[in-house]
């Protein structure tokens, strides 16, 4: 079975956003998954955000974020790459959940990178072990994207 559904939580564990994917690839502490952004067009940054695009998202067991590699529906170009902080993801039964920490990092398809969500990462009610783990994401996010393509 290819498909998966992916949940975002909140911290108290409720669901915020759910959607289908297809399993690309899979190993032992991650999965690979291509979805199709299911709200309407919107601009982000310095690109729109369109019905369809193509993600391309790597979950991982092992680390506290997730990146969501996102193409065109158009014309398939690269668009950046969205990468959300938050608990490492658990695979099991047909879904992948993961525990968003609302800080983010855009990284745009020149390399350009953004901090995103600050505010709301600060005023998350987190312990001490929780927040430097989420920092320590993403600085190891950041460095990922030094050369603008993450490492495997």
């Amino acid at each position: 079975m290819n498909d998966i559904k992916v949940l975002k939580r909140n911290l108290a564990g409720e669901v915020t956003w759910q959607y289908d994917g297809r399993i690309l690839a899979r190993d032992e502490n991650s999965v690979v998954l291509e979805a199709f952004f299911n709200r309407p067009d919107r601009p982000f940054m310095d690109v729109a955000l369109k019905e369809n695009d193509r993600f391309v998202e790597t979950f991982y067991t092992d680390r506290w974020y997730n990146i969501f590699e996102i193409y065109d529906r158009d014309d398939g170009k690269i668009k950046g790459w969205y990468c959300n902080v938050g608990r490492p993801a658990v695979i099991a039964d047909g879904t992948v959940s993961y525990v968003d920490l609302a800080l983010d990092l855009w990284v745009s398809a020149d390399g350009k990178q953004t901090v995103l969500d600050e505010d709301e990462f600060g005023a998350l009610p987190l312990g001490a072990a929780d927040r430097q783990k989420a920092a320590q994401a993403l600085a190891e996010l950041r460095r990922l994207f030094e050369s603008k393509r993450p490492l495997p």
